[in-house]
């Protein structure tokens, strides 16, 4: 009978410590991310990762801003507490001056909000899964990407699938020399995370504008001021530009010069969203209204008039 009794207490206590540790979830979600003793927060899984973006980033548009940073914020602090003290306890002032120093620390591009590569930054997780969020040499220019999607892209359905996805980073593992640390068990969780990251539209795989934030270019040229509105493009402009799409030095932009330069400009134009069907389509819209003569490659010349054209665009919110 006292077996029975002690085998009652101890599923009785396991039930509280289940339902306690789920009020806590409920009130503060980071708390389940922290050492009970030392209060740090612990080494987070890819999937853990995942779990406390997608908490914070209610409305999956890929950032962590207004009422969300907020909150993330509240919780991030409050959860450091021994005691179990509410979120609600940061005043708005304490939240004002704590919002500008981690703004400062973190938010990279000073855009305002937090996207996940920043947030990677402020969280510990697994080495070797942090290395995927870590280019310590962003791409120069939209043709490397190019030549980089083209690599894995290797079914030209113009998109990139779990498989081309998981070859991708297990070859960024290798350039880092960390793909002996990585089973593949391990890189089959990171393949499954990022694409649940990025895989904005959620339909199993990366668009082209989806692959171009895990794998960022340096800046767009193309949304420079000078391009926008100018009264006037001096010719060292245009050679400032064909230079820096003509890669290899043949006196024209072709294959994925071409392709990268279209990406940039259409970029300026859909912004967030489009495919390998949108360059596609912009590419004989765009070289249709410059003469284009079929021979796959634009000219200075030819440059020349649709950098014109974009200096004319009307501002964004008017198109």
């Amino acid at each position: 009978m006292e077996a029975t009794n002690g085998a009652g207490n101890a599923a009785s206590a396991a039930a509280a410590a289940a339902k306690r540790v789920q009020i806590e979830k409920a009130q503060n979600f980071m708390r389940q991310y922290r050492d009970p003793e030392s209060r740090e927060l612990k080494k987070l899984s890819a999937n853990q990762f995942m779990d406390v973006w997608s908490h914070y980033d209610n409305d999956g548009n890929g950032y962590i801003e207004g009422t969300e940073l907020d909150g993330f914020l509240r919780e991030f602090v409050s959860s450091a507490n021994a005691t179990d003290i509410s979120p609600e306890a940061v005043t708005d002032t304490m939240l004002g001056e704590l919002k500008s120093c981690f703004m400062e620390a973190y938010d990279d591009n000073q855009d305002g909000k937090i996207d996940i590569r920043e947030l990677a930054q402020l969280l510990p997780m697994e080495e070797n899964f942090l290395l995927l969020f870590r280019f310590d040499n962003p791409l120069e220019s939209s043709v490397e990407f190019m030549k980089i999607w083209r690599e894995y892209d290797t079914d030209n359905s113009g998109y990139i699938e779990a498989d081309e996805l998981k070859n991708f980073l297990r070859d960024l593992l290798k350039e880092a020399k960390k793909i002996n640390d990585v089973s593949e068990d391990k890189l089959i969780e990171y393949t499954d995370t990022m694409l649940q990251v990025f895989d904005a539209n959620k339909d199993g795989r990366l668009q082209l504008s989806e692959m171009a934030k895990l794998l960022p270019v340096k800046e767009n040229f193309l949304c420079r001021q000078v391009f926008k509105g100018a009264a006037r493009l001096t010719k060292e402009d245009i050679e400032k530009v064909f230079s820096l799409y003509d890669r290899d030095g043949s006196g024209s932009i072709e294959n994925e010069e071409l392709k990268g330069f279209l990406k940039d400009l259409l970029e300026l134009v859909k912004k967030d969203d489009y495919d390998a069907s949108d360059l596609k389509a912009f590419e004989e819209t765009i070289l249709r209204g410059v003469g284009y003569d079929k021979d796959g490659k634009i000219s200075r010349k030819e440059l020349t008039m649709i950098l014109l054209t974009l200096a004319k665009m009307p501002p964004e919110d008017e198109q």
